[in-house]
């Protein structure tokens, strides 16, 4: 079957496309001209518009609409164990997010297609001293298929302003894996809590609407003194680093996969907390710590565990710890 379709060609460069919509209130007062390259000009709109469909025994990208600074390298099929499973790699040209930046990402996976999306390094949001930069993320799962998304962490420079929405669509006896990490920011020069927002917003839904899940993250610093801390209903409980995974599936129940998680993270010396997903669709974990050794350590443990049960198959070997 044919990947679910666009209900119309979109104008992928009308503003209406990839300006973020329902801003938040801290993050939408920020609004200004800048002084340098205005909202929509050339290479300040980054989107990626992929389809994934099943052709064979492998999942084969389908569709691919790109406009830099975002694009990717090519599928990749490396997972001896799960041949047909094709990886996606995706990348910023630009070396990371400025202010007036608007990025939109579409990743439209078929029935019973199997894709792990990926990002080539960490997201560098830089120092801005007008307007904000946003990135929406949207994935569509249909029934069958197992996704995985799995970025590398967002960080904010001195005076970033930033904001995410990634709206998440799961047919009935689709599998996402979800996962999101954000630090304090560039610790090596001092910069911890040094942005002046970080916020996103996450909605899980199935296709009719049913919502699933809603996590909201507001990060906000003092404009003029900086502290103490940040401000806002998301918190580091002083730590430098915090992870999330979220897994909505039906393979197995919710309190299995919360347990599978518990269990994976045990020993890693991290401070974390796992929960069941509302309606039981899935489970959840956040992870706080001060190394991002140990943070992607136990981040890609948790990974491992539920992969391995929800597949029956070991998580392939990576670059990434």
């Amino acid at each position: 079957m044919p990947p679910t379709p666009l209900r119309t060609r979109p104008d992928r460069l009308d503003p209406g496309y990839y300006n973020a919509l329902r801003l938040p209130p801290e993050v939408a007062a920020l609004a200004s001209v800048p002084d340098t390259l205005a909202v929509g000009s050339p290479a300040k709109v980054g989107i990626l518009d992929l389809a994934f469909a099943v052709r064979g025994r492998r999942t084969e990208l389908v569709e691919r609409y790109q406009k830099s600074p975002l694009q990717i390298m090519r599928p990749l099929w490396t997972d001896p164990a799960m041949p047909g499973m094709t990886y996606v790699c995706l990348m910023a040209t630009g070396g990371g997010v400025a202010q007036a930046d608007r990025y939109r990402m579409d990743f439209r996976c078929g029935p019973g297609s199997e894709v792990h999306l990926t990002t080539q390094a960490a997201t560098k949001v830089f120092r801005m001293e007008h307007d904000y930069a946003s990135q929406r993320v949207h994935i569509t799962a249909d029934e069958g298929s197992y996704v995985e998304y799995l970025p590398d962490p967002v960080i904010p420079f001195k005076d970033a302003r930033f904001y995410q929405r990634t709206e998440v669509t799961v047919a009935p006896g689709a599998t996402v894996l979800l996962g999101d990490t954000v630090t304090a920011g560039r610790l090596a020069r001092g910069e911890r809590h040094d942005y002046r927002v970080v916020a996103a917003d996450l909605q899980i839904t199935r296709p009719d609407g049913t919502l699933l899940a809603i996590d909201t993250l507001r990060l906000e610093t003092d404009a003029v003194t900086r502290g103490p801390g940040v401000v806002g209903p998301g918190t580091f409980a002083g730590h430098d680093h915090v992870s999330s995974l979220y897994v909505v599936s039906d393979r197995a129940s919710a309190s299995e996969i919360a347990d599978t998680l518990h269990t994976a993270l045990a020993g890693h010396g991290v401070l974390y907390g796992v929960s069941v997903l509302p309606r039981d669709c899935g489970a959840w974990l956040r992870l706080l710590d001060d190394s991002p050794v140990r943070v992607a350590a136990a981040h890609t443990a948790a990974w491992h565990a539920v992969h391995r049960l929800l597949t029956g198959r070991p998580a392939p070997a990576t670059r990434k710890p």
